[in-house]
């Protein structure tokens, strides 16, 4: 039996570049969803708030939520989630940024994993 049919569970890797116009408005966003947070203890409010006020990506980082992504998918429960953001110099040119890369395995072969083309790029 495949680890297909006999595992419940499916690892979706999503990576997401954002261009940033105003990092004042992602600060502003993400202390006003600090503040709305009621289960969040003081000290760790205080920590995050200085986070996003110090640096934008950590800002995105708590305004972005994988929950938000499947929780209103049926069917499916998200059992864990992880994810980061970092700064990053990016040339739309470049072979590093090339989006398909993942599509080849380390064989040179094609990936039979799902691509995601049902979800699209946005």
């Amino acid at each position: 039996m495949s680890t297909e049919e006999s595992s419940r569970f499916v690892r979706i890797r999503v990576e997401i570049l954002l261009e940033v116009h105003d990092e004042d408005a992602v600060t502003a966003a993400a202390l006003r969803r600090l503040a709305e947070d009621e289960e969040i203890p003081d000290a760790e409010r205080a920590h995050a708030e200085s986070a996003v006020t110090e640096d934008t990506a950590e800002a995105l980082a708590y305004l972005v939520d994988p929950f938000d992504l499947v929780g209103e998918v049926d069917g499916v429960e998200l059992q864990q989630a992880s994810w980061s953001s970092e700064r990053v110099e990016y040339d739309p040119d470049s072979p590093e940024w090339d989006l398909d890369e993942d599509d080849v395995d380390e064989d040179g072969d094609p990936d039979d994993e799902s691509d995601g083309a049902a979800g699209g790029t946005g």
